[in-house]
């Protein structure tokens, strides 16, 4: 039974040729997290309107998924070195496909946000084992090609993402409703399971002696939640004192985390971040734009979708259409990143965040026109700003970790990634609480035929923040490294 069900590692001289077969496998795993991450923006409100909760729940649906994800990552691709990538893979797919269920099972919102912290969980386990385990069933000549193949499909799986979810919502097949969105995981993980089972290479793990650092990702989870909880939370309960409380108390649980870190590496212990990483400006100025862009990036996402459905009273399939521009322009941008990073460096982000930067200004002023002059606000009005913005997104999206990581030592480089990838979804959590409950608070709870002055009052203070947070990244960019690393 071991010699059917575990493949053996290919070696350059004779790789295995279900190599392709297993890309395939990783790939389908990796589409899973990607479809997971952007489907409150477009089933958002079907799901409050069958399941009901408010506002706070909406954010909670979404921040859970990437909060859950950001505190698993920092133990997530750890634990394939202790344990094996291929076992983490097939583990966290089966776990990711046992919580979607539990997802589309869910009868209250707060069944629905624990299920997706759940899945957020699963999704770390499962996420950071694909790249590795690439580079273990392609011999060195091939290993480009295969992430050259990667690539595309994740970018083509970005613009159709939402317009799948649509397209699920409105058909509304067998009765599911937003329910087919979670329900679409189960054969695209039946497909990871049975083909990995068989095709991924069983290599033996790199570090299977070392001891996890548990206590090191309660702390981080536990200070991560005290600052996130109160964002989202607070604004419907009027911003009781515990709110405030709770955010503060983050802070000392942060500085206890990183002395925990400290303290581990002092000892020779395996610790979830190196810290010797953060004694580098370039690379603790490129986590904080981390946070500071993808907050931006997503929660100006969800505010989009929630204005499209909420404010203008689009279909999810309509609004999804109408977002593609968004996914399109990022298709690009990445697509011209890639071919010119290794020319202008540390200036392409500058100019991906001056193009995004064009284009939420560009959102905002045509939200402003439509409103006042027009009289209303049309999907083609929203086409070109979503366009360039989506465009200025993309082009940082490649060589945003690359650039950070330039002045990173090659022992560090394992741990500084794993940290970029958390950081990126804690970023994505704060974007999704502030920016959300900035958008909430000024929608309200909209009367008969002022809906839609409240939603464009609400979606042009959000495109404000996002600039000003776009404005941020773009003054912390001058101090990366000019180059990328290779």
């Amino acid at each position: 039974m071991t010699a059917v069900l575990e493949a053996p590692a290919p070696t350059a001289a004779t790789p295995d040729r279900r190599r392709w077969l297993g890309l395939a496998a990783v790939l389908a795993a990796t589409l899973m997290n990607l479809l997971d991450s952007t489907v409150v923006s477009v089933g958002g409100p079907a799901i409050q309107a069958d399941l009901g909760g408010g506002y706070a729940s909406l954010q909670w649906i979404a921040a859970g998924y990437t909060l859950a994800l950001a505190v698993g990552l920092l133990v997530g691709g750890r634990l394939g070195d202790v344990y094996g990538r291929r076992r983490m893979l097939l583990m966290g797919t089966a776990g990711f496909v046992l919580t979607s269920l539990a997802c589309a099972l869910s009868a209250t919102p707060d069944a629905l946000i624990v299920a997706r912290v759940l899945q957020g969980l699963a999704g770390a386990v499962m996420i950071p084992q694909g790249f590795g385990l690439i580079r273990d069933l392609f011999p060195p000549a091939e290993v480009g090609k295969a992430f050259g193949a990667f690539g595309p499909v994740i970018g083509l799986a970005t613009i159709l993402g939402p317009i799948v979810a649509g397209l699920l919502v409105e058909a509304d097949l067998f009765g599911t409703g937003w329910r087919m969105i979670f329900l679409i995981n189960l054969p695209l993980g039946a497909f990871a399971l049975a083909v990995g089972a068989r095709v991924l290479p069983a290599v033996p793990a790199s570090a299977p002696s070392s001891r996890l650092d548990l206590g090191g990702g309660l702390l981080a989870g536990v200070a991560i939640l005290l600052l996130v909880h109160p964002l989202v939370q607070g604004r419907e309960l009027g911003w009781p004192a515990w709110s405030l409380v709770m955010a503060v108390a983050s802070l000392p649980v942060f500085a206890v985390f990183a002395l925990h870190q400290v303290r581990r590496a002092r000892r020779g212990a395996a610790t979830l971040i190196e810290p010797s990483v953060f004694g580098k400006r370039s690379y603790t100025s490129g986590t904080v734009l981390v946070v500071v862009f993808f907050g931006a990036v997503c929660g100006f996402s969800l505010a989009i979708g929630m204005f499209l459905q909420l404010g203008l009273g689009y279909s999810a399939l309509r609004a999804s259409l109408t977002m593609t521009a968004f996914a399109v322009g990022a298709f690009l941008g990445t697509g011209f990143s890639a071919a010119r990073t290794a020319t202008l460096g540390r200036a392409v982000l500058h100019l991906g965040l001056g193009i995004l930067a064009a284009g939420v200004l560009a959102f905002h002023l045509v939200l402003g026109w439509a409103g006042t002059v027009a009289g209303t606000v049309g999907a083609w009005d929203l086409v070109l700003p979503l366009l360039l913005g989506g465009a200025g997104m993309g082009m940082i999206f490649v060589p945003l970790f690359g650039i950070i990581m330039g002045d990173v030592e090659d022992h560090e480089v394992g741990s500084a990634a794993g940290v970029l990838e958390s950081i990126q979804q804690l970023g994505a959590s704060l974007g999704i609480a502030v920016l959300g409950t900035v958008f909430f608070g000024r929608l309200g709870s909209p009367a008969p035929g002022a809906g839609v002055a409240r939603a464009v009052d609400a979606a042009q203070a959000v495109s404000l923040i996002t600039l000003g947070l776009v404005a941020v990244a773009f003054a912390l960019g001058f101090l990366l490294p000019r180059n990328s690393r290779h």
